[in-house]
This record gives structure tokens, C-alpha cells and sequence, in this order.
């Protein structure tokens, strides 16, 4: 009974370190696809003035990053594209003449050799008042900054599951060393060697390890894979939209299921080497 409940207890432990560590990989690798797609694109920001053309000024600021080189692509925004980045605040049928809307032109820029945007930066505001350029690298940064984060939780939770793991399986060997203790005093006192007597509990609590590992590694594995099978199914919809974006396509990938698997055989080595070190300060305490 007590092998059981330690069975289920790893079980519980390594399904919740395995579903930390793919959540974790799942929003570090959503956060290196965001920061790589902004990297590649800059935005320009026409402001509206009384005194001038904003649509000249639109054509004006497109011909110039145009000219620039290590631009790829230049797209400037039409009044149509412009209301519908507004309508999930102000709704539908908005007429941008009648507001100061900003026109935007998004920039997209070779990764390989980037372009000054110092000087595109500059020759914009020099040649076109209120024309300014965001190459978002206050999003990169709180981007970089929030994967940082849920990377240090993610090792954080990992770290108290094996401290709970590990002060499971000590309580659990110290049972069954108390449960066998006349044969373990016999075995000792024949002259069995405490590396015998240690190598058999840690053999058993091993397999023990292995069991709860692979019921708890597998479980995540299979949430994880049937929730890529989900995703794939509703591809198109909104919710598998939204999901993408804070997830990526929510696939592990091969890498990721790789590292669930390493993490089954962790769990199983932790949890036999405790059961060593346990009945060790156990066997030292007979003699």
C-alpha cells in the first residue's frame, strides 16, 4: 500500500514539473517568434495637421524608406485598414475624417543587414512634421523580459516539486526501512555490507520512481500531444487564433517531448538515489 502511494504521489509530482516545463518551453518559444517578427518590421506614424496633405505626407514617407536600403517591403495603410484596427475600441462604421487618426506604413526590414533606422528616423521628422518611427524595441523588451520571468517561475516550481519528491521518498524509505528493520539488523549484523542492503532499496524505490515517472511524464505528453491535435482541428477559428498567438502552433515539437522524457528519467534517478542516501544515514545509525 505504502509502494502505491508513493507510486501516485511521483505520478502527480512529475505530470505537474511536466506540465511546468512545456508550458514554459510553449511560451519561450511564442516569445522568440514574437520578438523575431518585430524585429522585422518597423512602423511609420503620420499624425494629421490642419495645415497639411496627410495622404501626400503618407506617399512622401512610403517613397522615403523605400529609398532606404535594407527595406524589403514598404506598406502604407489605407483609411479603410486604419478604421479597422480601431473598431475593437470604437467599433464598426467609424469615419477617420472626423478624428485625428494616425496613419500608419509598416516597414518590413532584412534581418541580415538592417537599415539605419537613425537616419530614416531623422529624415523623416526633417522632411515630414509629425512623422515618427517606432522600430518597437520597447515591446522586444518587455517581451525578452517576460520570458525571463516565466522561465525563472517555471525553474522555481520544477525545484519545489523535486524538493517535495525528494521528502516523499525520504519519509517513504524511512518507512519501509522501519517496516523491515529485523531483517535489515540481521542482514547487518551477518556481515552484509551496507552497500548491499542500500543497493536493494534503492533498486526497489528505482522501479518505483520509474512507474510514477512514466504514469505522470506520459499523461502531460499525451495533454500535450491531444492539445496539438485540438489546435490543428480548429485551425481558422478564433479561439485557435488567439491560442496561436500566446502559443505559438502549441506543439511541443520533438525537442519538447524529448525533454519530457529526460525529465521521467530524472524523477526516477532522484528518487533512487534519496532512497540510497536515506537508508545510509539509517545503516549508520545501527552501527
Amino acid at each position: 500500500m505504502a509502494g502505491h502511494a508513493l507510486v501516485a504521489v511521483i505520478a502527480i509530482m512529475t505530470f505537474l514539473a511536466s506540465l511546468t516545463t512545456g508550458a514554459v518551453m510553449l511560451v519561450s518559444a511564442s516569445a522568440r517568434d514574437w520578438q523575431t517578427e518585430l524585429a522585422r518590421e518597423v512602423t511609420i506614424q503620420i499624425r494629421p495637421a490642419s495645415e497639411r496633405d496627410i495622404e501626400a505626407d503618407l506617399q512622401k514617407a512610403a517613397e522615403i524608406a523605400r529609398a532606404v536600403a535594407g527595406v524589403n517591403d514598404v506598406r502604407p495603410y489605407s483609411k479603410q485598414e486604419s478604421a479597422r484596427l480601431l473598431e475593437p475600441w470604437l467599433g464598426s462604421g467609424l469615419n477617420v475624417d472626423d478624428l485625428p487618426v494616425p496613419r500608419l506604413i509598416v516597414v518590413r526590414v532584412a534581418t541580415d543587414r538592417p537599415p539605419d533606422l537613425a537616419a530614416l528616423r531623422r529624415t523623416l521628422s526633417e522632411q515630414i512634421p509629425g512623422a515618427t518611427l517606432d522600430d518597437h524595441r520597447g515591446w522586444i523588451e518587455r517581451m525578452r523580459a517576460m520570458a525571463r520571468a516565466v522561465t525563472v517561475i517555471g525553474l522555481g516550481l520544477l525545484a519545489l516539486v523535486l524538493a517535495a519528491t525528494i521528502l516523499a521518498v525520504m519519509f517513504a524509505t524511512r518507512g519501509a526501512m522501519a517496516a523491515n528493520r529485523p531483517i535489515v539488523e540481521v542482514l547487518h549484523f551477518v556481515g552484509a555490507k551496507d552497500s548491499f542492503i542500500a543497493a536493494q532499496f534503492q533498486r526497489h524505490f528505482l522501479m518505483i520512481g520509474l512507474q510514477g515517472g512514466a504514469i505522470g511524464g506520459g499523461a502531460a505528453i499525451l495533454l500535450f500531444a491531444l492539445a496539438g491535435l485540438l489546435n490543428d482541428w480548429q485551425r481558422g477559428s478564433l479561439g485557435a487564433e488567439q491560442a496561436a498567438v500566446l502559443f505559438g502552433m502549441f506543439s511541443l515539437g520533438l525537442s519538447g517531448y524529448v525533454a519530457l522524457g529526460a525529465q521521467i528519467i530524472l524523477v526516477a534517478a532522484v528518487t533512487a538515489i534519496t532512497s540510497r542516501y536515506t537508508v545510509g544515514r539509517t545503516l549508520e545509525a545501527l552501527d
